[in-house]
Parts: C-alpha cells; sequence; structure tokens
C-alpha cells in the first residue's frame, strides 16, 4: 500500500510541476501601440486578446488609445501615450508595435506633415524616432512586428485625408524592414474592401471586432510562419 502511495506521489509531482511552471512562465510577446491594437481590450476582443488566444499564450499589452511615437508630455507620456516609453525590457522574442497614425491625424491634421514625418521616420527608413525605438528593442534580442492601419473604405470616413500620409508612413517602414532581417512590416492594405464599413467602427476610425480578429489572426501567422509552426 505505501509503495502504491509513494508511487502516486512521484506520478503527480512528475505531471503538475511542468504544468505549474508553464503557466507561471513570463510572456514572450509584448504589443506596443495605439488604438489600432488596443480597441476592444475591455470586452477581451481586441487584436492582441485575438493574439494571445490564437498562439494559446500569454501576450503582455502595453497598448494605450491615443498614443503617439512623438509625445512631449512626461506624465502621461511614462503611462503610456508616449510609444517608445511602452517598452519594457524582458525576455521577449517578439515585439509587436503600431505607430504614427494620431501624429498625423492629430498632430498635424494630416496636411503639412513633412516636418513630422521626417521626426518619426526619414525617408530612407534609416533617422527617426521610429527607427531609433527597433534598434533599441533589437539590440535586446527580439524580433519586431510593425504593424500598418486599416485603410479607410472611402465612405464617410473622417482619415480619408490622411490616405496619402499613411502610405508615406508605411512605405518608409517598410524601407526600414528591409534594412534588418529581424524586423517585419506587417501591412494591412489589403484588408478593408472599398466600401465595406464593417471593419470600422461607428466613428470610422477605429477597427470593428471583426477587423481587430483578423489583425490579430495576422500577426499571429506571421509569428508561426517564422518560427516553423503549423497554422
Amino acid at each position: 500500500m505505501m509503495y502504491r502511495l509513494i508511487l502516486a506521489f512521484f506520478f503527480v509531482c512528475s505531471v503538475s510541476v511542468p504544468a505549474l511552471r508553464a503557466e507561471s512562465q513570463s510572456p514572450r510577446i509584448l504589443v506596443m501601440g495605439d488604438s489600432l491594437l488596443a480597441t476592444h481590450r475591455m470586452s477581451k476582443r481586441s487584436a492582441v486578446n485575438i493574439l494571445a488566444r490564437t498562439l494559446g499564450e500569454k501576450v503582455s499589452d502595453n497598448t494605450r488609445s491615443g498614443a503617439r511615437v512623438i509625445y512631449k508630455l512626461p506624465i502621461s507620456g511614462a503611462v503610456g501615450f508616449n510609444i517608445p516609453q511602452q517598452y519594457r525590457k524582458g525576455n521577449w522574442d517578439w515585439v509587436v508595435v503600431n505607430g504614427g497614425g494620431n501624429d498625423l491625424w492629430l498632430g498635424c491634421g494630416c496636411h503639412r506633415c513633412d516636418r513630422k514625418m521626417d521626426r518619426m521616420i526619414s525617408q530612407d527608413g534609416q533617422r527617426g524616432v521610429i527607427p531609433g525605438m527597433l534598434s533599441r528593442i533589437r539590440q535586446n534580442g527580439a524580433r519586431v512586428i510593425y504593424v500598418g492601419y486599416l485603410r479607410s473604405p472611402g465612405v464617410n470616413s473622417p482619415i480619408e485625408s490622411c490616405r496619402d500620409e499613411g502610405n508615406e508612413l508605411e512605405a518608409r517602414v517598410a524601407r526600414l524592414a528591409q534594412l534588418d532581417r529581424g524586423v517585419y512590416f506587417l501591412s494591412l492594405a489589403d484588408l478593408v474592401p472599398h466600401g465595406d464599413r464593417s471593419f470600422h467602427g461607428i466613428d470610422m476610425v477605429h477597427p470593428s471586432s471583426k477587423a481587430s480578429t483578423a489583425i490579430g489572426q495576422r500577426i499571429a501567422q506571421l509569428i508561426k510562419h517564422e518560427e516553423g509552426k503549423p497554422d
């Protein structure tokens, strides 16, 4: 009887200890950015939530709606409105980030944005706040996925006038990604069919739950592909 109890004890330990360790492991993926990735967090349907569920693992979410790449106020910047300051050192395999839309839309109204654009990222993709932020992340060993923005469906959207500036920003980020094999640019330019309002919320700016699901799944698909895992 005692022998059986001892065997049972060791069997339970051999099963439960690794399980507890797996559950207590720190997340290996950090997500930074603005409302593109943060929207629907309260209902647990944000792109970050979908990413975590699709991969079946914890994801650290530092995103904040309204965040900017260039943000001068120190206190609110420190609590997440400054995207570069959302980064925290850790044993990250991947850092997912987006940003720049609020800088253009709110910062200069999508007009006369050349100076703001150049401060964020130069035309060749090698200088500016965004390259500096990604370089800092890469120095700590993580691979980076920079996520582009949804496109306006061309139907009563207040961001329709931002199309050219948004395209230019993403073209520059794509050039940056070509310079470093550890940086990936994930475009969402093909996600929204023209005239299809279902990928945007009522304000026609932020992603709908449908869009957040698609974005989270695309990020997860890229990670799985680069890690050699089946979809």
